[in-house]
């Protein structure tokens, strides 16, 4: 047993000065498998902690469940962290923001009427604490005091940039130690005066988040908290990237310049991040102010340990810091090793409207029903009416979230961009028939006011008349392997969208792969039955990261939704990842 603690200029483990070099990993990013990898290339780069959110929605698709096993396996990886002889710092929130999808909040949360986020509102705090509840038999056995890894947690997430509620915070406070969580608490804002002043509580240990000007971040942080440690719990050493922008990068010199100036100082640094990993499946977030930006499938973050667990130039930098500073292992990680380019054939395929639907789950409603109504949590939704027009006519969307593909019938007559604020579809002349709109929900807002916002179709009108009548369906595309897929022709070489495509890979040994997503549109990709992101012709990645984990030698099986069309109809492996442009 173990006690960590906050002393008047230092953290203190048994009475001992610790200064803590801690790097940020995110359990729900990185396959299971490759947890003990990636936490011991931690400690091989000379970092004696790991830190990482809790994302609720991760842990509770639905108000009934809390998930824990396989992926979700918090009590595991903290293990490994521990087994690994690092310490553990967790951030539950109940909001992490993360660039992950609604920031952590279950959809099914955001979506109560009335619900006040991130606030004392008891209808909102009654389901934290229940989450938190739930949390508490993972995270009290794991503190240092009962033997474990935990030393720090931290109460909400960058509270000051979004409220200031002090009673929310407080009973946050009071709800951990209800629960039996006895090592200290912190709060992370950036070194702003009005931040730090409504992020935390005098009690509470008040941390900086930044990346840059170093001296000038902790001197405001001292102002603010003349005793106590000071410490960086968020140094920001990349970035994140969204769809159609460039791939973020960050001066190694820079970077590992301001990392020395931190620990030279004597600060607490927690980097963020150390392996950012991937946003598997649908769970990327987005930001909004003004334009709406969907984060892509990659969470590289230029880190030190790039998406595919491989130190970088930045890695190395850092463990030449470190080493003025900290002991460093003689033990180092392999450098990526080259991946033979190769081709799969996509050999079989299947319209999107032959996928069964549970047409049991239909609602009719005057206006298009919501993703929250429908308590779907995939990601599309269709849309279906008849109509029966004269002469020209156009379609208007009030409200489009995020992107709406438009059919007559099972013909595409448009697509509507909610970052394009595209309002009007026009559709053939004199258009009979069913008019099919398929609604991607694109990520979340992980930020700002936007926070919890709603997804699905807003009012449409036809020519200015407002259409109702609608019948809303999930498109569940856990459906896909109940779909009866056919052989391509051998003569077909583009193929056009919106379609499933199907093949098989042979793998002697399994070793991580590059999906080259060049000659494709827009979709997702499922290896072995495990969905690996999205992918985009907008870029920046143009690759997607498949873990070796997922693989298995033999036959592998490889599924396609490809929403706008494919140059071929084949995969390419690439010889490593290709995550787009840069901006210098």
């Amino acid at each position: 047993m173990s006690v960590f603690a906050i002393g008047e200029r230092d953290f203190t483990l048994d009475g001992e000065p610790f200064q803590i070099i801690s790097g940020a990993i995110h359990y729900f990013r990185v396959h299971p498998d490759s947890w003990r990898d990636r936490i011991r290339k931690a400690r091989q780069m000379g970092l004696n902690t790991i830190e990482t959110y809790v994302a609720w929605n991760f842990h509770a698709p639905t108000p009934q469940v809390f998930l824990t096993d396989g992926d979700r396996d918090l009590g595991r990886f903290l293990d490994i962290v521990h087994e690994e002889g690092l310490r553990a710092i967790v951030r539950p929130g109940p909001y992490i923001c993360a660039e992950w999808d609604n920031g952590g909040l279950p959809a099914w949360l955001t979506a109560q009427p009335g619900i006040k986020l991130r606030s004392s509102q008891p209808g909102y705090m009654a389901e934290v604490e229940r989450f938190l509840a739930a949390l508490a038999p993972i995270l009290e056995p794991r503190q240092v005091t009962h033997g474990g890894p935990i030393i720090l947690f931290q109460v909400e997430n960058e509270y000051g940039a979004y409220g200031n509620d002090r009673a929310y915070l407080e009973r946050l406070v009071q709800v951990y130690e209800e629960l039996g969580f006895v090592v200290p608490f912190t709060t992370v804002d950036q070194p702003m005066d009005d931040m730090l002043a409504n992020g935390t509580l005098p009690q509470l240990h008040t941390t900086g988040s930044f990346g840059s000007r170093i001296e000038e971040r902790l001197a405001r942080l001292r102002q603010h908290q003349p005793t106590g440690p000071l410490m960086c719990s968020e140094f920001w050493i990349g970035w994140f990237d969204h769809w159609g922008a460039h791939h973020h990068t960050t001066s190694v010199e820079e970077s590992a310049t301001a990392l020395n100036t931190l620990l030279a100082a004597g600060a607490s640094v927690n980097i963020y991040m150390f392996h950012g990993g991937t946003n598997y499946g649908f769970t990327n977030g987005a930001n909004d102010k003004g334009v709406y930006q969907p984060l892509i499938t990659s969470y590289d973050y230029d880190a030190p340990l790039a998406e595919d667990g491989y130190p970088t130039e930045k890695y190395w930098a850092f463990r030449d810091v470190i080493s003025r500073y900290a002991p460093v292992p003689d033990d180092v990680p392999d450098h990526r090793p080259k991946v033979a380019e190769g081709v799969a054939q996509l050999t079989h395929r299947a319209g999107w409207l032959d996928m069964p639907l549970d047409v049991d789950t239909t609602v009719v409603t005057d206006q298009p029903a919501t993703f929250e109504d429908l308590h779907h949590t995939g990601a599309f939704l269709l849309y279906e009416r008849d109509i029966n027009v004269q002469g020209e006519a156009a379609l208007y969307f009030a409200d489009v979230r995020d992107i709406a593909h438009v059919f007559l019938d099972s013909t595409q007559v448009g697509v509507a961009y909610r970052d394009h604020h595209d309002t009007f579809i026009p559709l053939p002349a004199d258009a009979r028939g069913t008019l099919r709109v398929l609604v991607e929900d694109q990520g979340r807002v992980n930020y700002g006011p936007r926070l919890g916002e709603w997804k699905g179709l807003g009012p449409v009108e036809l020519d200015g008349q407002l259409l109702t009548g609608w019948r809303t369906t999930p498109f569940d595309l856990g459906m896909v392997g109940r779909t009866a897929f056919t052989p391509i022709p051998a003569s077909n070489t583009a193929i056009a969208g919106p379609v499933f495509l199907r093949g098989d890979v042979t793998i002697t040994q399994p070793t991580n792969l590059y999906l080259d997503t060049t000659t494709w549109g827009k979709g997702n990709v499922w290896v072995n039955g495990f969905n690996v992101g999205r992918y985009w012709a907008r870029g920046p990645q143009h690759t997607l990261f498949v873990p070796a984990e997922l693989l298995r030698p033999g036959t592998n099986s490889i599924t396609v939704f490809e929403l706008h069309g494919a140059h071929r109809p084949q995969v390419t492996f690439a010889s490593g990842p290709n995550l787009g442009h840069t901006d210098f």
